[in-house]
């Protein structure tokens, strides 16, 4: 999820006409106050994978808590990827685990009987290879006779030997270098289903914050680009009470200092903290400074509402500021 906090709009009304508006202040016997705004920092809120609209679950005006559900964007894609990365780690986990414990019982199997073959085969030509030995050396055959049964004897036993080592190989894991391989491609496999999962979950998108459901930017069935926003939302806490001050007062105010804040339909002696104050100044005539000039440097004032108090309020709102 994409969440970016941003101005509102009301910043756009430019700050030369506000320092206009401000540079006396109002003089109520002999406390001073000072004209200023509400101010909003949004969050927009977007995914980062686009698609279809396919659910918006909120409504402008509707205020949400954290982890409420905002909108769904169209899963297919998604969802497909998904199940094809699923097959390809059950198919690449499958081969490791083939790799891993040699050859298959039944391929076992036909090398044992194959064995078993060639031990009676073995069997029957050391019997031969005995009984021509004997008869050779009564005479009753030829020489060739015995050196054929001699090399059938000697076939036999390497017949035999050949089988029992390639049974014991049946039995032995494959070679380290391809059960290695192996482990690598089940690992990217893997890598790629947890990112085809986390697309999948961007398409589900809930609030980051409690706040207020400022705006929604789109309607169901429209294409949202990834990383467009979709809700706009205004977290009470993120109300920002802006006021412009002359030089001199500047130099008296200090960051955490309380101030009070009046509006029309708000509740008696709102009560703001300072959280910022300008370095710059917002207006300067265009003249050199000058001891009469200086009094007409405006420096903006930035300050806090409890979250509680903040409800209340609304961006672009103008307020009345009073100092202590």
């Amino acid at each position: 999820m994409h969440v970016r906090w941003t101005l509102g709009s009301s910043t756009r009304l430019g700050l030369v006409a506000a320092a206009a508006l401000v540079v006396a202040g109002c003089s109520r016997g002999h406390v001073k106050s000072y004209q200023g705004y509400i101010e909003g920092r949004f969050v927009y809120v977007a995914s980062p994978e686009g698609g279809r609209l396919d659910h918006l679950s909120v409504t402008r005006g509707q205020t949400v808590e954290a982890g409420h559900p905002l909108f769904e964007l169209d899963k297919n894609p998604e969802a497909a990827e998904m199940r094809e990365a699923e097959h390809q780690l059950r198919a690449s986990q499958a081969r490791l685990t083939d790799l891993q414990t040699g050859k298959r019982p039944a391929e076992v199997d036909v090398t044992r009987a194959q064995l078993a073959q060639a031990i009676a085969a073995k069997r029957q030509a050391d019997q031969i290879l005995a009984s021509d030995q004997a008869q050779y050396h009564a005479g009753g055959i030829p020489q060739t006779d015995l050196i054929n049964a001699q090399a059938t004897a000697k076939s036999s036993a390497a017949k035999v030997r050949e089988l029992e080592a390639s049974l014991a190989v049946d039995a032995l894991p494959a070679r380290a270098q391809q059960i290695k391989a192996q482990q690598g491609q089940v690992a990217a496999d893997r890598a790629s289903l947890a990112d085809t999962l986390w697309k999948l979950q961007q398409k589900s998108i809930a609030s980051p914050r409690r706040g207020l459901v400022f705006d929604t930017l789109y309607r169901e069935g429209e294409w949202v680009a990834a990383g467009n926003p979709v809700v706009e939302l205004l977290p009470p806490e993120d109300m920002e009470i802006r006021f412009f001050v002359p030089e001199p007062v500047m130099g008296k105010l200090r960051v955490g200092q309380s101030i009070r804040v009046n509006c029309d339909g708000c509740s008696a002696n709102i009560r703001a903290t300072i959280n910022f104050i300008s370095p710059q100044n917002e207006y300067t005539p265009p003249v050199i400074y000058s001891n009469e000039s200086r009094s007409k440097l405006v420096f903006m004032v930035i300050a806090r509402p409890s979250v509680q108090e903040a409800v209340d309020l609304h961006p672009g709102q103008p307020v009345e500021v009073t100092l202590p």
